[in-house]
């Protein structure tokens, strides 16, 4: 459990390294999507559900903390970053766990399978969508500089080129999705409609995670602009 005097201690150190702190625990959470897709596709019972209880803990854990966070974060920021702002960072890094959850119970709970032409396109679309989440990481943890500077400076260049590479990223997860969908648009009629139904939301659930994580850069973006 974290205690109170871990969370004045993380005050301590930076305001926003319990912000920090969270995002990595959500990509700890979300990196699992990549061991259960590999499960579906493998039709490997085992490694999906380990996959499920892997990123339901993650979640679990990240929760725990927002919950902390919101409890102790001071009402006056002696910073230029404005408590409200830290919170909706927050709330849209919370929201990137709830979805990993929520696609890890939408396969084990369906017993989900793709077709077979779907499978490797599938892989590699889930990569990039963890690897979204990993550049947001990347990006957050930069907020101890933009502070230190001032959100002035060549720190602020940096992490501009940091976004835009998140949002190419993004950009390149709505491809591959458009194309997933395109190819099971084909298959339709060799599947029954329950499964097409599900597998459009199974591939927009995956979608979301990048989305979600191209919306914490948008975020900091605002910070920036400010």
């Amino acid at each position: 459990m974290v205690t109170k005097n871990y969370m004045s201690g993380l005050f301590g150190r930076s305001p926003i390294t319990p912000l920090q702190e969270h995002m990595y625990r959500v990509y700890r959470c979300v990196r699992h999507l990549s061991p259960l897709i590999e499960g579906m596709v493998e039709s490997d019972e085992k490694k999906v559900l380990n996959a499920q209880k892997a990123i339901a803990k993650g979640e679990h854990d990240a929760d725990k903390m927002k919950r902390e966070l919101r409890t102790h974060l001071p009402k006056g920021l002696f910073m230029p970053v404005d408590r409200r702002d830290v919170l909706d960072v927050l709330l849209r890094q919370d929201i990137i766990a709830n979805q990993a959850k929520d696609i890890a119970a939408l396969i084990v709970g369906r017993k989900m399978q793709l077709p077979a032409e779907m499978n490797e396109p599938f892989l590699v679309f889930t990569k990039r969508c963890i690897d979204s989440v990993k550049q947001a990481l990347h990006t957050i943890n930069e907020l101890d500089e933009l502070v230190e500077t001032g959100f002035r400076g060549l720190e602020v260049e940096r992490v501009e080129g940091m976004l835009s590479d998140l949002g190419a990223i993004e950009s390149e997860t709505d491809t591959m999705q458009d194309d997933l969908r395109a190819t099971l648009f084909k298959l339709e009629d060799d599947l029954s409609p329950v499964d097409v139904i599900f597998t459009y939301r199974l591939i927009d659930w995956v979608g979301n995670v990048a989305d979600n994580a191209e919306r914490v850069g948008s975020r900091l973006s605002l910070m920036l602009a400010r």
